[in-house]
């Protein structure tokens, strides 16, 4: 049963079922999870949450109801979290841009803590817990409902000692846009979710000296990485009950329809859907994000690029939805305007032309120097602008483009 509690009337033993506010405003990862910290009781205390539910059946129950508590069964649809109705969460009223972005930023701190967490207590031999991972891909899969760009923008900006995380979770977001893309059903785009969430996790066994070195990488260094899917999908064996479809994906998202992948050298349709979707999420977030051994590709070059490796590596119709989904032009991409300015890509609005996305402008290619940014809805009614190619940055020695799609004041 649950019942509606102050935060007063917490004790130790108790399972949180969730607290009276969204997580990313709490001092904690998840929604529900059992209270066994004095620090932990300390810390929702001193939030002075006017209601937090509890779960009976799952911890203890109150020494004395409150008169104010309301007991209702688990199953009443009020009061059961999205995690366990096997529904998507509900992404919730549309946001200005500002807010989605710093909504986005905290969600991208909060879940790379919470991929962290999961990871090394993986790697520890700990329970997975699977309603938590869910969780997560709940929210996430909310954010990219609202505004994906903004989330995939931001989760593109790793660092070296962040980036198995940040991946992961940028794998997270584009599964459960392209199962979305791809019409179906919510709990496989839930499956979807967790499956990009964990399907890097047997990087956890490759040492970091490794999987962060900026030269070439030896035979016994490369064999060390291409171990990583079956290493991954044994930590999830050990741990319990896990959904299948993650268990598949973490082991064959390096499998080629070719047969040149690893580790099992699948073809064709031997590979499942979710792997071979897989593929390309994990493809396209790794070639679009700097590395300590190269810089990142542009997203519109990099989805060129992975169009001449349909048939061979990739599925050709799985990817053809994938481009659907982020657009011809990706969030993030420079493009050259037919005024002779330059631009970066800033969104896709849902319903709109592939061609013709928001940029801001910001560069005079006449003038050869910045100009005040501005934003243009290229799909407006009676805009004339128009994209006529993509660009590189390192051409045009322009190292924080990323600052215009990101909302933050560029260099002058």
């Amino acid at each position: 049963m649950l019942k509606k509690i102050t935060s007063s009337e917490l004790m130790l033993g108790m399972y949180v079922e969730r607290l009276g506010r969204s997580w990313l405003d709490t001092p904690f990862w998840t929604r529900s999870f059992l209270l066994e910290s004095p620090a932990d009781l300390e810390r929702i205390r001193s939030a002075r949450l006017c209601e937090v539910w509890i779960d009976t059946t799952r911890g203890q129950a109150p020494q004395v109801a409150p008169p104010a508590a309301a007991a209702i069964p688990e199953a009443a649809p009020a009061a059961v979290p999205a995690s366990k109705t096997g529904a998507v969460a509900d992404p919730g009223p549309p946001r200005s841009r500002e807010e989605e972005l710093a909504r986005a930023r905290r969600l991208i701190e909060r879940s790379r803590q919470a991929v962290q967490t999961m990871f090394d207590e993986v790697r520890m031999g700990k329970a997975l817990s699977a309603e938590q991972a869910y969780e997560l891909v709940d929210d996430i899969a909310a954010s990219m409902q609202r505004g994906g760009d903004v989330l995939l923008g931001l989760a593109r900006l790793k660092s070296a000692d962040n980036y198995t995380y940040m991946h992961s979770v940028a794998v997270c977001a584009l599964m459960t846009a392209l199962a979305r893309e791809l019409g179906l059903a919510p709990e496989q785009v839930r499956s979807a979710g967790l499956a990009g969430l964990l399907h890097d996790i047997g990087k956890m066994a490759v040492p970091s000296a490794i999987l962060n070195k900026p030269g070439s990488l030896s035979e016994a260094e490369f064999s060390s990485v291409r171990a990583h899917p079956a290493a991954g999908h044994r930590m999830l064996q050990e741990v319990g009950e896990i959904d299948p479809v993650a268990l598949d994906v973490c082991l064959h998202h390096h499998e080629k329809l070719d047969g040149s992948g690893y580790p099992k050298g699948l073809r064709g349709e031997e590979i499942s859907l979710f792997a071979r979707m897989g593929a390309i999420c994990d493809v396209y977030d790794a070639i679009t994000s700097n590395r300590p051994y190269k810089q990142g590709w542009c997203p519109a070059d990099s989805l060129r690029r992975m169009a001449g490796w349909r048939g061979g590596h990739l599925d050709a119709q799985l990817f053809a939805a994938f481009v659907k989904c982020l657009g011809i032009y990706p969030q993030g991409t420079l493009v050259r305007l037919q005024s002779e300015r330059l631009a970066v890509v800033v969104g896709q609005a849902p319903g709109k032309p592939l061609t013709q996305p928001t940029v801001r402008v910001f560069f005079s290619i006449r003038a050869g120097t910045r100009i005040a940014p501005t934003l243009l809805d290229l799909a407006a009614p009676g805009c004339q602008e128009r994209i006529v190619s993509t660009e590189s940055a390192a051409q045009w020695r322009l190292q924080d483009i990323d600052r215009y799609w990101a909302g933050e004041p560029a260099v002058a």
